[in-house]
């Protein structure tokens, strides 16, 4: 790969963007690399965890100024091309089974703040600022809106989309977009503690939990609601997982997801 590094140990895959020379920003061919890369890995079973990391003082600047300056150029039918790139990485990255934890250790800007918010857990160095600046530049958060509203609400979106204005990590944690704000030296244990939570999980639960936060937020509780969320229910009990899982609670033995000596991911 040409811009990322990718590095395993128990289970956890670690995703590190490494453009420090342009802030990690995006061009096209990180873009397919993201994909590519979390597409692999949501379908390999060995993966419990993703971590999102970055090489360098910036988590991600947003759009590299050289890609910028070549889509200046494009046709229309070329941007939308390109704009569906960007969007189909950020949706894998969203919809990948794998839980994704975004281990930030500094800014991120415009589509940066997009790559966030696609993760499912945020952890952030206290110096880390925010910033969706796409409007002092005549352009729109348009590709990564559903997944910063989604974080940020509707009313905070207001704000930031149309100020552009920097935020810190913890205006961040406040309105949804960073679960946990640490300083830097404790980055790694916090995010650790992150990943060690959810090897102790089923993957087939996780990978259906996350299919339920994204199907079930915002909807009605109507007789179809409840119909689907029991549905799922009886779906994951009488899945391996969920009759194994189970069975190991009420005979206080362990699951075969995890290890029987370390407690960890086998």
């Amino acid at each position: 790969m040409q811009h990322l590094i990718m590095t395993r140990a128990d289970g956890v895959a670690t995703v590190t963007l490494n453009r420090p020379e342009v802030r990690n920003a995006f061009n096209d061919v990180l873009i397919r690399e993201l994909t590519e890369t979390f597409t692999a890995l949501g379908r390999d079973e060995s993966v419990r965890v993703i971590v999102l990391a970055a090489s360098g003082k910036a988590f991600c600047a947003g759009a590299d100024l050289a890609w910028m300056e070549r889509m200046a150029h494009y046709s229309h039918a070329e941007n939308l091309a390109d704009a569906m790139a960007l969007a189909t990485m950020l949706r894998t990255i969203h919809e990948c089974p794998v839980p994704v934890i975004a281990r930030v250790q500094g800014d991120a800007f415009a589509g940066g703040v997009g790559l966030v918010a696609a993760c499912d857990m945020v952890v952030a160095a206290e110096h880390a600022r925010f910033c969706l600046s796409e409007v002092r530049l005549g352009l729109i958060p348009a590709t990564i809106a559903p997944y910063v509203m989604a974080a940020l609400g509707r009313r905070m979106s207001q704000r930031y989309f149309l100020t552009a204005e920097v935020f810190s990590a913890q205006a961040a944690a406040l309105c949804g977009l960073v679960h946990e704000v640490t300083g830097a030296d404790a980055l790694d244990e916090v995010t650790g503690r992150y990943c060690a939570h959810l090897i102790q999980a089923a993957p087939t639960a996780l990978a259906a939990c996350k299919r339920l936060l994204r199907d079930v937020g915002g909807r009605p509780v109507d007789d179809a609601l409840v119909q689907d969320t029991a549905a799922r229910i009886a779906d994951i009990r009488a899945s391996a997982h969920g009759r194994e899982g189970m069975q190991a609670f009420l005979n206080k033995t362990r699951p075969s997801w995890l290890n029987t000596k370390t407690g960890e991911a086998s």
